[in-house]
């Protein structure tokens, strides 16, 4: 009964010597101290993994069982934590309760506001340990490695081809599907990916933004930048793992590409003489 008044009194008696943190509770107070030693009493039997609360072991021990006891009322759909069926429910709530304080945009989830809250700060927490370049969120980086790595987890299911993202193999499966979604506001001109409209756009608006420090050259797309801010740092990071030889950029690397495979992608029209190259001359 002395604990459970606490909750009405708010009275927190047990102090943190560390970080001044306070707790209603001496066994909360215990748990806590577990951030600071690094102490992981609580063990998987089965995988090994370490865990500083008991609590935290038992929702491990889920991926394992597959035991999912958290069900939307809505949708049916089976959660193995509660946050995640929370989480879940501002779907068909619309809830969103996290606020951005600079720019007032609103997160269904604390997490979505903590990476976007990036954009503001320019944080990028995330180091690509090949390259060392940095990143704002984790599932960037993991995108980023499949660049060294060579990875291409996602193949279109009608040509077979291979991609490292899966934006890549949506925008790719436009070619056979003939999709066009994304229209110029001026014309009737329209476009299978999104960047393809912006960059026309520019044409129309002559907008050209992102400048170089160093040249002066201005570009009307950010990626255009980093590529041309290659020529200057004369990083290299798109290696032919053929011969090791090292671009500035993929496209370059894909044309040199063709010289091991052999592939000749260009055909004359008028003799059906292929090549591997496209190039117009005067």
């Amino acid at each position: 009964m002395k604990r459970h008044l606490r909750i009405h009194t708010g009275e927190k008696q047990f102090k943190c010597d560390i970080c001044d943190k306070q707790f209603s509770e001496s066994g909360h107070l215990k748990n806590h101290m577990r951030i600071h030693t690094g102490e992981k009493p609580f063990k998987c039997d089965i995988c090994d993994e370490r865990f500083s609360q008991s609590g935290n072991l038992k929702k491990h021990m889920r991926i394992h069982t597959g035991e999912k006891p958290f069900k939307c009322d809505i949708c049916d759909k089976q959660f193995s934590e509660s946050g995640n069926l929370k989480n879940h429910m501002r779907i068909h709530t619309g809830e969103k309760p996290f606020k951005c304080d600079i720019c007032d945009k609103q997160f269904s989830e604390s997490g979505n506001l903590k990476n976007h809250m990036r954009i503001h700060t320019g944080e990028k927490p995330f180091k690509c340990d090949i390259c060392d370049e940095r990143f704002s969120q984790s599932g960037h980086l993991k995108n980023h490695m499949r660049i060294h790595t060579g990875e291409k987890p996602f193949k279109c299911d009608i040509c077979d081809e291979r991609f490292s993202q899966s934006g890549h193999l949506k925008n790719h499966m436009r070619i056979h599907t003939g999709e066009k979604p994304f229209k110029c506001d001026i014309f009737d001109e329209q476009f299978s990916r999104s960047g393809n409209r912006k960059r026309h756009m520019t044409i129309h608006t002559g907008e050209i933004p992102f400048k170089c420090d160093i040249c002066d050259e201005r570009f009307s797309h950010l990626e255009s930048l980093k590529t041309h801010m290659r020529i200057h740092t004369g990083e290299k990071r798109f290696k032919c793992e053929t011969c090791d030889v090292r671009f500035t950029d993929s496209s370059t690397l894909k044309k040199h590409s063709r010289i091991h495979t052999g592939e000749k992608p260009f055909k004359c029209e008028v003799c059906d003489k292929r090549y591997g190259l496209l190039a117009m001359t005067v």
